[in-house]
């Protein structure tokens, strides 16, 4: 697919998610010439600025965002793009002199895509004034409207916010944009399960034990005192980004890479998992809270001192879960999942275990360490494959260690992408592939309504864990004794 020329038009240029990842990624890719010529971005918002001011602001989010001089050859290219229009998303005088500008304007390519860096409350009306000034009309090129999660609070949120959102847009207009899955190393698990057919035969409950997701964080809830005691680890984080990362690992070979074709496969993975009866939350799922402890060597306080979070707060920030998927590739493989904050590392992984040899032919001998094979993804902060395997140490005694087989993601000279810059690129190729559709967030919800449902009425106790741990005891999920989070990427003895 090519990528057209467009207006970016992004409600909520000053805030956070602008500053450190939408202006940031469509800077790097003017210094990598991936935007079109012609292209546009207007920035939304209600401070008094002028074109000036704005420049000045976009240079210092990229001097705080990228840490190194910035090339002022590749800035003025960029600047020349940007654009700011003053007004409140909340009056409609806001829209009416945005549709005039983008009329009349300094050669603003017709095609639009609307990015909404907004509070999700927010969405309807702003969509409302948007098409009630015509700006969704394609009489003369396309509309596209990207939107943050959360895709609704649970299922019946989702599905009225949609209903709403259908009011104005077809479902090929909506973008609605998962950061996890422009990872390069997300993108990554397809290209290491389907161009490799050595893994194809192995890839099922024949041969897999179970299979872990773990996204952990060391850093607490900052200032996102309010949101986050409202949201909570489970809608968080494995409601959308650890739920995907699922779907990519357990999914059947789509019969293509078009965006249909792959996000069908995605929802056959959601559909197959098995429902958690709600008399059934304590066997699947958890949740602790952070208390006081260390990390990196500094004290931190407990989520219950944190600012903004009520005393007898059991929002959870730590949420564990297993699910089964019923159908003939996985049946009977537990797929376990975890997040935290304020955990002792911060790590997005994926760790899938091998079953053990059907007969051991070393008892007797001073064969020790007799792990089962594991694949290992690093997706966050290292980006790696591994592939553990048992192998003899030198020397004349029977004696073996862990060796680790490892598939290096990316060369030392090659650049790291941010997750952004692909997304903000395939809405200009009209590419939906890595984005959400609204079936796969409505089955998402469908998995968890039971869990969130069941800790809203339970909020007498939730269990605590030390700020720099790895979390709560929480080994009551696992089918066996022999299962146990894994929590590195490199070699364990157990």
């Amino acid at each position: 697919m090519k990528a057209e020329a467009c207006t970016y038009v992004i409600f909520g240029a000053t805030g956070n998610l602008s500053r450190i990842k939408l202006m940031p990624a469509l800077y790097h890719l003017e210094a990598a010439n991936r935007l079109p010529e012609g292209t546009r971005i207007m920035a939304v918002g209600r401070r008094p600025w002028d074109q000036s001011t704005w420049l000045a602001e976009v240079r210092a989010m990229l001097v705080s965002k990228i840490k190194a001089d910035i090339d002022e050859a590749v800035f003025s290219r960029f600047s020349a793009r940007l654009y700011y229009h003053q007004g409140d998303i909340g009056q409609t005088e806001c829209y009416t002199q945005l549709a005039g500008q983008l009329a009349n304007g300094e050669g603003f390519p017709k095609n639009i895509a609307f990015y909404l860096s907004i509070s999700p409350s927010d969405f309807g009306a702003v969509m409302g004034f948007l098409s009630d000034n015509q700006l969704f009309d394609e009489d003369s090129g396309w509309r596209r409207v990207i939107i943050e999660k959360p895709f609704g609070y649970d299922l019946d949120s989702a599905r009225a916010l949609q209903k709403r959102i259908s009011q104005y847009l077809s479902e090929e207009q909506i973008y609605r944009i998962d950061h996890y899955l422009g990872k390069g190393m997300v993108q990554n698990v397809l290209v290491f399960r389907f161009a490799n057919v050595m893994l194809e035969p192995l890839w099922n409950r024949n041969y897999i034990d179970h299979i872990q997701i773990t996204h952990s964080e060391s850093i607490g809830i900052d200032s996102r005192g309010d949101y986050y005691n409202s949201a909570g680890a489970l809608r968080d984080m494995l409601q959308s980004h650890l739920l995907q990362l699922l779907t990519l690992v357990a999914m059947e070979p789509p019969i293509s890479m078009e965006a249909e074709a792959l996000r069908d496969e995605k929802v056959k993975v959601l559909k197959s998992i098995r429902p958690i009866p709600k008399e059934a939350v304590h066997a699947h799922a958890f949740r602790g809270q952070y208390g006081k402890g260390h990390v990196n060597g500094e004290k931190v306080p407990g989520y219950l001192d944190e600012t903004n979070i009520p005393a007898n707060s059991s929002t959870e920030t730590y949420a564990s879960m297993k699910l089964y998927l019923d159908n003939w590739r996985w049946r009977g493989v537990p797929f376990y999942m975890r997040t935290g904050k304020r955990m002792a590392k911060a790590q997005s992984s994926i760790s899938i275990c091998f079953r053990h040899p059907p007969l051991q032919f070393f008892h007797g001998t001073d064969v020790r360490c007799m792990n089962p094979n594991w694949v290992l993804m690093g997706i966050q902060p290292e980006e790696c494959i591994r592939i553990e395997m048992t192998v003899k140490e030198p020397g004349l005694e029977m004696q073996t260690r862990i060796c680790s087989l490892d598939a290096s993601f990316r060369n030392q000279d090659e650049k790291a992408i941010d997750a952004y810059e692909d997304l903000l690129l395939d809405v200009l190729k009209g590419d939906r592939s890595l984005f959400l559709r609204f079936d796969e967030v409505e089955y998402a919800w469908r998995i968890v309504d039971p869990i969130l449902q069941t800790w809203a009425i339970e909020r007498d106790f939730i269990s605590t864990y030390p700020a720099g741990s790895w979390g709560p005891e929480d080994s009551r999920l696992f089918d066996k004794e022999s299962q146990f989070w894994r929590s590195s990427l490199t070699p364990e003895c157990k």
